[in-house]
């Protein structure tokens, strides 16, 4: 039987499973595969293309369910994006990585539900005080930006805190069904996953970035600075990304003060890498979940996979209470 949570009663999925909105990665492509396959697929809206929003929205008019997500900072610079957003009709909007009370007023009069990324109780009181209806709560282990808590410290601790109020979900490391169970014995009613479906067809990712997360080990990422200094973009604290460890990232790690002095010589020729597909320069972001991935397949077979043994080891617990009853 399919797993029912508040989290798929209220977006009106079959599984409490929802795609990140990995920047550009999870585009329009990736985003309909995830709602069609019975989870709950959320548009990447990257650092404020607006042609790209434009186009990637466009995509999904009709599409129900779907969500938008957006870096709470960037937006901020650019909030004329939200309307882009709101037009396309999405049934939530995703805010990670700052304060979220600026939008969601609008977001909430569109009919959207408002969803928050958090990674502390402090940010998710700041999220609930502006009228969340979802939290994210993200532990270190996830790829891209995050913080400093692990998964399975702050889901507990925020589930805690919200006290049944609005569903939790947990992100951070989960790339298989038993990351989904583990993560609801902890309290979460779904989980939010990026670097999987980062390796699936559908994702926008370049084919060598997504054979590099097939073959990692998890051993083989790192959280800090390195990527985002090195494209001259500065994240405000206490958010580093976590990326595959490549020899850029190694040759400049420890000296961060002489990659600032030389900032544009270096963003010039990270730039010129990422264009040209040198993944040992240009970063690829990804979570140490990179240890459970070892193929690229459709995101449909992924969400199927990861629901499919959720609910199995879900109803051997159920049965194995009932036995001892």
């Amino acid at each position: 039987m399919p797993i029912t949570t508040p989290l798929t009663e209220l977006l009106g999925i079959r599984h409490p499973i929802l795609l990140a909105p990995m920047d550009t990665i999870a585009g329009s492509r990736l985003t309909r595969a995830v709602s069609e396959a019975g989870g709950f697929g959320i548009l990447g809206g990257g650092y404020g293309d607006r042609a790209r929003l434009q186009v990637e929205t466009a995509e999904l008019k009709g599409l129900a369910p779907f969500g938008i997500g957006f870096i709470t900072w960037s937006l901020a610079k650019q909030p004329e994006l939200l309307d882009i957003a709101l037009e396309a009709r999405p049934q939530a909007v995703m805010l990670s990585f700052g304060d979220p009370a600026p939008f969601a007023p609008r977001i909430k009069a569109s009919g959207a539900r408002l969803i928050c990324q958090v990674q502390s109780e402090d940010m998710a009181k700041q999220a609930l005080d502006a009228g969340a209806e979802i939290l994210i709560t993200q532990g270190t282990e996830a790829g891209g930006h995050g913080a400093s808590r692990t998964t399975v410290d702050i889901v507990p601790a925020i589930v805690d805190l919200a006290a049944g109020r609005v569903p939790v979900v947990a992100a951070g490391g989960i790339a298989d069904g038993r990351g989904l169970a583990a993560m609801m014995m902890l309290g979460a009613s779904g989980v939010l996953i990026g670097t999987r479906f980062y390796a699936s067809v559908e994702a926008n990712g370049a084919a060598e970035a997504k054979e590099r997360i097939r073959t990692a080990d998890s051993n083989g990422t790192v959280r800090g600075v390195v990527p985002d200094w090195s494209r001259k973009l500065f994240w405000p604290a206490p958010f580093t990304a976590r990326t595959l460890l490549n020899t850029h990232i190694k040759s400049w790690t420890g000296r961060e003060i002489e990659l600032m002095q030389r900032a544009d010589e270096i963003a010039r020729e990270y730039a010129a890498a990422k264009m040209g597909g040198d993944f040992e320069i240009a970063a690829v972001f990804a979570g140490e979940a990179v240890g459970l991935i070892h193929d690229i397949p459709p995101a449909a077979e992924i969400v199927e996979r990861i629901a499919s043994e959720a609910e199995q080891l879900l109803a051997g617990r159920r049965n194995s209470i009932a036995s001892l009853a």
